[in-house]
C-alpha cells in the first residue's frame, strides 16, 4: 500500500474552484511523502484503515468533487471553524457542513501579509488558505460560520468577510442560565441564517433527522475511542487522530459506517491479542488545543519515541464527540433547547470558571488508562496556556506526570520537543 499510495491531483477541478493552481500543484506530492513517512510506515495497522488512507488520497480531488457536484445540484456548503457551531442544523436544512481550521505552515506567510504575526497559528493558517486560494475546501464554501471563542478569531472573521461571506456566532464566556438563553438565541439565529442560504425551512422532522445523523457519527467515534483504550491498544494514536480529523470533512453517514467497520475489526484484534504496541508501552493522553489536519507533529514525536497516545482531550478529539443530543424532544423549541444544552457541555478554555474541564480531563485520563498527560498549546493561545497552570497544579496534587508544551506548525522545534518527550517518557517508566 505504501508504494501505491498517492495524494491525487485534479487541475481542472481546482481551476473551476478559482484556486491558485500553479502554486497548489506541488501540495499533493508533499502530502504524499509526509503521509507515507508518518502513517504508512507504521507496522500492523488495522486493515480497515484503508478507507481513511483513501480519504487522504482523495482529500483534494474525490471528496472535493463530491462536494462540488452536490453544490452544483443545489446543496449549499457551509464552512465552520469551531465545534460550537451546530452542524446538525446544516444537515437538517439540506446543506453540507465542513471544517475549515488550518493546520499547516504553508499558508501562514499569506496570512502574515495582512494579519499580525503574534497571533494563533491556526487562525493564520486558516485565513492564509483563503487569501492565498490554496485550499479547495475554502474555495467551495458558500458561507463561513465563525465564532467568538478567542479575540484573534473574532477579529479575523471581520477581515475574512471581505473574501467569503462570514457569519459570526456569539459564544458566551460563562455557563449561567442567562448565558444559556443568549446561546439559544444564537442557535436560532444560526438556523435562520442557514435556512436563508439553503432556501429551506428545517422543520421538526428535518431537525430530528439532522440530530440523528450527527449523533450517529459521534457515537461511532465514542465506540472507537473506547476500543483504543484497551491495553494493549489495537490502534495507534496517530491513526485515531487522523480519523478524528477526517470526521470534519467526510460525508457523515458513510463516515459512521466506516468507523463501525473499523471498530468491528478492532474488537476482533483485541480478542486475538493483536495490538500495535506491547502492554508495557507508556500510555500518553494529550490535552489542550485542537490539531487540525495535517498537524500530526506531536503524535508522531510521541509514538516515534516509543509511547502510544490513548486519548485526545481536544476539540479535534473527545470534546467533539463525547456528548450526544437527547433525541426525545416533542417539538422544535425542545429540539433547539436540547441541542443548546449539548453544546454547552463542551469545555473550551474560553470559559470562566472552567473547573468542569479539569474534571473532564481526569475522567478521560482514568478511562483511557493513560500514565501521563502532555498538554499541547499553540503559540499565542492565551486561554489554554494560562489554563495549563491550573491543570498542572491539579495533576501534581494527584501525582499524575504532566508536561506542557507550546509550539506552532513549523518543524524548527522538533528536535527540542523530541528531547523533552523522551525525558518525560523516562520519568513515566521510572
Amino acid at each position: 500500500m505504501s508504494d501505491e499510495f498517492e495524494v491525487k491531483s485534479d487541475r481542472v477541478l481546482w481551476e473551476q474552484l478559482g484556486m491558485d493552481v500553479e502554486r497548489f500543484s506541488g501540495m499533493p506530492a508533499m502530502l504524499t511523502n509526509a503521509y507515507k513517512n508518518i502513517f504508512l510506515s507504521q507496522h500492523n495497522r488495522p486493515n480497515n484503515m484503508a478507507y481513511f488512507d483513501d480519504m487522504v488520497a482523495n482529500i483534494h480531488t474525490g471528496r472535493i468533487r463530491e462536494i462540488y457536484d452536490a453544490k452544483q445540484g443545489g446543496r449549499p456548503v457551509i464552512g465552520t471553524f469551531c465545534v460550537y457551531v451546530p452542524e446538525e442544523l446544516v444537515v437538517a436544512a439540506g446543506g453540507i457542513c465542513i471544517g475549515l481550521c488550518g493546520g499547516a505552515q504553508g499558508s501562514i506567510a499569506d496570512a502574515e501579509k495582512i494579519l499580525p504575526r503574534n497571533i494563533c497559528p491556526m487562525v493564520k493558517s486558516a485565513f492564509g488558505f483563503k487569501v492565498g486560494r490554496i485550499c479547495p475546501y475554502f474555495q467551495v464554501v458558500d458561507l463561513v460560520y465563525g465564532e467568538t471563542t478567542c479575540d484573534a478569531k473574532k477579529k479575523t472573521w471581520e477581515l475574512l468577510d471581505r473574501y467569503v461571506p462570514t457569519h459570526i456566532m456569539e459564544i458566551p464566556q460563562m455557563k449561567r442560565e442567562r448565558d444559556k438563553r443568549l446561546w439559544l438565541d444564537e442557535v436560532k439565529d444560526f438556523k435562520a441564517a442557514v435556512e436563508r442560504i439553503t432556501d429551506t425551512v428545517a422543520d421538526f422532522d428535518a431537525v430530528a433527522a439532522g440530530i440523528k445523523t450527527i449523533n450517529a457519527k459521534r457515537f461511532a467515534l465514542q465506540r472507537l475511542n473506547s476500543l483504543r483504550h484497551h491495553n494493549p491498544s489495537p490502534i495507534s494514536g496517530k491513526d485515531m487522530l487522523l480519523i478524528e480529523q477526517i470526521a470534519f470533512y467526510d460525508e457523515p453517514v458513510r463516515f459512521a459506517k466506516q468507523v463501525h467497520e473499523l471498530c468491528d475489526e478492532l474488537e476482533q484484534r483485541i480478542g486475538r491479542g493483536v495490538a500495535v504496541a506491547p502492554t508495557a508501552t507508556p500510555r500518553i493522553m494529550v490535552s489542550g488545543t485542537p490539531m487540525a489536519l495535517p498537524n500530526w507533529k506531536l503524535h508522531h514525536i510521541i509514538e516515534s519515541a516509543g509511547a502510544i497516545v490513548v486519548n485526545e482531550e481536544s476539540c479535534i478529539g473527545t470534546r467533539y464527540y463525547k456528548d450526544l443530543i437527547d433525541e426525545g424532544a416533542t417539538d422544535l423549541e425542545g429540539q433547539l433547547d436540547r441541542l443548546t444544552q449539548r453544546y454547552m457541555k463542551i469545555d473550551c478554555s474560553c470559559f470562566t470558571p472552567n473547573d468542569d474541564r479539569i474534571a473532564q480531563v481526569f475522567t478521560e485520563y482514568e478511562a483511557s488508562g493513560a500514565e501521563g498527560i502532555i498538554d499541547y498549546c499553540l503559540q499565542f493561545c492565551h486561554t489554554y496556556n494560562i489554563e495549563a497552570v491550573k491543570l498542572r497544579e491539579a495533576c501534581e496534587a494527584r501525582g499524575i506526570p504532566f508536561m506542557a508544551i507550546e509550539t506552532d506548525y513549523s518543524p524548527d522545534d522538533v528536535g527540542q520537543l523530541q528531547t523533552r518527550v523522551e525525558a518525560f517518557l523516562e520519568q513515566i517508566k521510572g
